[in-house]
């Protein structure tokens, strides 16, 4: 059974996809994969045992990604089944282009159009569910309880001592972050138990380099500052092997809950029903209901940032605390 994926774009959601992927592997019996996402989700998932190809989507570099969509279609050959976890036009192409007859996607005017299965989903449920119920969508007994956890298949790696991960980064944008200092302080008052290790993307470096700054005024020195330096398997590999997680809400939030790591996440304009951790047993999420969230922006469009201002260093410590205990 060959089963073409289109993964989702983020890492977040491309690891939010993987139950999914689960389900399928589970329901179809000889199933081989083959991925087709962005460089970090190929990366995070290309080691799955069913994967027999991944392939690196860059049509949106050529000079036509029309053209450069059939093309990579013509090559990928046609498919038993055929689905995207994206709700984009090129993707609704790219699985036409296969020839393929079973075609998935989440109802859209392009979907509609050019796939065979096309089911509206509602979008106010957390995306797991989403992703389950599109991939699900031909099997009549499919039941919501049976959707199994994240799951990646990259081995941690292991530490000769608890380590504490903190990740201050969002890629979506400024909103989602919660502030350096704050990150600092909270690591400080479990640096006696856990070394520490700073997580970052290559954009950035410079708040990570805020946190080791406030970490070495508060005389902390166990720490190890990785932001930059990782690759995207090295990143989940070493988030999975950390005893103790403290993250916004983030592609590395969703790392860490497919390795059931013991998770604080710090959310403020997001909808946390809907991309909240996933069936890990030990997360806890700080959070303050404010008038104006879940806003969805990248910036906060009044200027206060409000729903992370108010979170403070104590709250998060506190809810650590209650995880450990």
């Amino acid at each position: 059974m060959r089963i073409l994926i289109i993964l989702p774009n983020w890492l977040g959601d491309a690891v939010m996809a993987t139950p999914a992927i689960e389900l399928l592997a589970k329901h179809y019996r000889g199933a081989e994969f083959t991925f087709v996402g962005s460089y970090v989700s190929i990366e995070a998932l290309k080691h799955h045992p069913l994967c027999t190809k991944a392939v690196v989507d860059e049509t949106k570099k050529a000079p036509s990604r029309l053209l450069a969509t059939y093309k990579l279609a013509r090559e990928l050959g046609r498919f038993d089944l055929a689905i995207t976890f994206r709700n984009q036009l090129h993707s609704s192409l790219l699985l036409r282009f296969t020839k393929t007859v079973l075609t998935l996607a989440k109802s859209s005017w392009h979907s509609k159009f050019l796939l065979s299965h096309t089911p509206s989903i509602d979008s106010n449920q957390h995306l797991v569910i989403q992703y389950a119920k599109l991939a699900m969508i031909n099997v009549n007994e499919f039941n919501i309880q049976e959707i199994p956890p994240l799951k990646l298949y990259i081995e941690p790696k292991e530490f000769p001592r608890p380590t504490l991960g903190i990740n201050a980064g969002a890629t979506y944008g400024s909103a989602k972050r919660w502030y350096p200092e704050r990150f600092a302080a909270v690591a400080a008052e479990f640096a006696k138990e856990f070394d520490i290790i700073i997580f970052g993307g290559p954009n950035e470096v410079e708040m990570a380099a805020e946190i080791e700054s406030n970490l070495d005024k508060l005389s902390v020195t166990n720490y190890t500052n990785l932001a930059g330096k990782t690759t995207i398997t090295e990143l989940c590999a070493t988030i999975a092997g950390c005893s103790l997680f403290i993250t916004n809400d983030s592609g590395p939030m969703h790392v860490a809950a497919a390795y059931q790591v013991p998770t604080v996440a710090i959310f403020g304009p997001t909808k946390y029903k809907e991309t909240s951790q996933w069936k890990n047993k030990k997360s806890k999420l700080v959070r303050h209901e404010m008038d104006c969230s879940p806003c969805m922006k990248r910036e906060c469009p009044l200027g206060h940032h409000e729903c992370m201002t108010t979170i403070t260093a104590h709250e998060v410590i506190e809810a650590v605390k209650e995880i450990l205990d």
